[in-house]
């Protein structure tokens, strides 16, 4: 008996990848249930033992894909080190995963179809954003991030950094929404070139811009003196 729900696990997990691999290929409109077959080495009648439609198997990528992205952060929560440094290991191994990992590729191809609007609201960028709140939170609390007024979007946040103009303040809400959009663009535009290999350097890039506009002036100086700290073996980082 265990021996047949092992063999059942393993099935359901390699009709899982098959389908991850054939949606952040293709999307989810036009891919092969034959293709996730073949690539799954499973029968017809194995995939709909376990999945009832190519939606419900959808679904399940989402779902898989939230375990990796709730795995990620909470593993660099556990890291006691400077927020912003961990946050940029964060959106680091992000760009890792989107890059090598299919579960993650597919869970981004499959978010902007309505059918998985509602998976959107508690998917993987609503886990990393809550992190990503949480260590801007614990920033402001230590006093590396600037006090005063919201700057209101990335356009502004971008043009200021750009200029070298720095901004008296801004609040955790707004830091957090403004890194999100310029992390999904980047990501948006690499995808248009099927190019993900420099995505860990424009999430840098992103984060850099943001914390230009709204790290305290203490923080900024240590940062350009002595850059990112490389964490990853604090946070035990996994060979994707």
């Amino acid at each position: 008996m265990a021996r047949q729900q092992e063999r059942a696990r393993k099935t359901r997990a390699a009709i899982v990848e098959a389908a991850a691999t054939e949606f952040a290929r293709r999307g989810y409109a036009a891919a092969s249930v034959n293709a996730i077959l073949e690539g799954s080495h499973a029968t017809k009648g194995a995939m709909y033992f376990h999945f009832e439609s190519k939606e419900e198997l959808a679904r399940a990528v989402l779902r898989v894909a939230l375990e990796r992205y709730t795995e990620t952060t909470e593993r660099w929560t556990r890291v006691d080190a400077d927020p912003f440094q961990v946050l940029h290991g964060i959106i680091v191994e992000l760009a890792d995963r989107f890059a090598r990992d299919v579960i993650v590729q597919a869970e981004f191809r499959l978010i902007v179809e309505p059918e998985f609007f509602r998976e959107v609201r508690s998917g993987g960028s609503q886990v990393w954003g809550h992190t990503a709140h949480s260590l801007v939170l614990k920033a402001e609390a230590e006093g590396l991030l600037r006090e005063g007024a919201d700057p209101g979007s990335f356009t502004r946040v971008l043009g200021a950094a750009l200029a070298g103009q720095l901004r008296e303040g801004a609040d955790p809400g707004s830091f957090t929404r403004v890194l999100g959009a310029a992390l999904a663009g980047q990501r948006y535009m690499l995808d248009l070139t099927t190019d993900t290999t420099g995505l860990a350097e424009r999430f840098e890039e992103a984060l850099a811009v943001v914390l230009e506009a709204m790290a305290a002036p203490q923080w900024l100086e240590r940062w350009h003196r002595e850059g990112w700290q490389d964490l990853r073996e604090v946070a035990a980082v996994p060979t994707i």
